[in-house]
């Protein structure tokens, strides 16, 4: 029978720095085979409920379920273990390391030496610009091949869902597009997509479903074709 138990569901989930609250009652879901997208402006809590998700900023309220199992208190690396990956925002390569160092590390929870290997070859046939480079290091690569790399380095970690924290931010026209059609790729390989951005457009023309985050609040959830004909998202975040 199929499992149709989202991949992700979050509940009512509030959580902030000290006594600074940012998210309030946010709930969102991840369908199976979906993409999702969180859009809004900067301050709008979206990387804090990447950090929420990742086990790094404990909730105050609220619970998280990852592939049915209540991960609200999970630590970071029991996160990672379960399946989730994170593209953060700004990459955070070893700079200093090569490529080849920097993937085997997005491999450090697996044991599976053969299907590390495997995971290996896959991700260089997706990323096929990087296979002349293993062994130079991460932090000599443009910004758009850095993106590359950090995406390559999640995927390692053989996630059942990926998190992907402003992918496009300050890069070309032409490279945009790139992470976003790997997107599709991505997604068409099994993984489960959460997708943070201040892009709007961008994002929307890729998810299957969306959210608007303002001021630490969900104030809009729909499917992401309709969300991208809305109004006042076109007025607010497309600048129609």
């Amino acid at each position: 029978m199929p499992n149709d138990t989202p991949t992700l569901s979050i509940t009512g989930i509030h959580a902030g720095y000290g006594a600074v609250p940012v998210l309030k009652d946010v709930a969102i879901t991840v369908e199976r085979g979906s993409v999702v997208t969180l859009v809004g402006v900067n301050g709008a809590g979206k990387s804090t409920l990447i950090k929420v998700i990742g086990g790094l900023v404990r909730p105050s309220a609220g619970t998280i379920h990852f592939n049915g199992a209540d991960c609200t208190r999970r630590r970071p690396d029991e996160m990672v273990r379960a399946g989730l990956g994170i593209v953060p925002e700004g990459r955070r390569l070893f700079g200093e390391m090569s490529l080849r160092e920097n993937l085997e590390l997005g491999a450090y929870a697996r044991t599976d030496r053969h299907a590390i290997a495997e995971d290996f070859e896959r991700v260089l046939t997706l990323f096929p610009e990087l296979r002349s480079r293993l062994s130079t290091p991460a932090g000599s690569f443009s910004g758009g091949q850095q993106q590359m790399v950090a995406i390559a380095r999640a995927l390692m970690g053989a996630p059942k869902l990926l998190l992907l924290d402003e992918p496009t931010i300050g890069l070309a026209p032409v490279v945009v597009d790139r992470v976003a059609a790997l997107i599709g790729e991505i997604s068409a390989l099994g993984v489960d997509i959460l997708l943070v951005e201040q892009n709007a457009e961008v994002a929307l023309s890729i998810a299957d479903y969306g959210y608007v985050l303002e001021t630490g609040r969900v104030v809009m959830a729909d499917r992401a074709n309709v969300l991208l004909e809305n109004p006042q998202v076109k007025q607010a975040y497309l600048g129609v």
